[in-house]
C-alpha cells in the first residue's frame, strides 16, 4: 500500500508551495514598483529569477524519484 507521505509527494508539494510563493512575491513586487521603488523591485526580480532557474531542476528531481516507485 503506497504511503500518502512518500518523499516524491512531499517534494512535489514543496515545489507547488514554491510556485505559489513565487507568484505572491511577484504580485508584491509589482505593487512596490508602482510605488516608485524600482531598486527594491530589481532586487526581488533577481531573487525570483533564481527561483525560476531552480524550479526546473527541482521538478526533474522529484519526477526521477517518482519513476523509481514508492518510497
Amino acid at each position: 500500500m503506497p504511503t500518502e507521505y512518500s518523499l516524491p509527494d512531499v517534494l512535489e508539494r514543496m515545489y507547488q508551495n514554491q510556485l505559489a510563493l513565487e507568484a505572491a512575491v511577484m504580485e508584491l513586487t509589482l505593487w512596490i514598483e508602482r510605488q516608485g521603488t524600482t531598486d527594491t523591485g530589481d532586487n526581488v526580480r533577481g531573487a525570483l529569477q533564481t527561483i525560476g532557474e531552480n524550479a526546473g531542476h527541482i521538478k526533474q528531481g522529484f519526477a526521477k524519484l517518482k519513476a523509481r516507485g514508492p518510497h
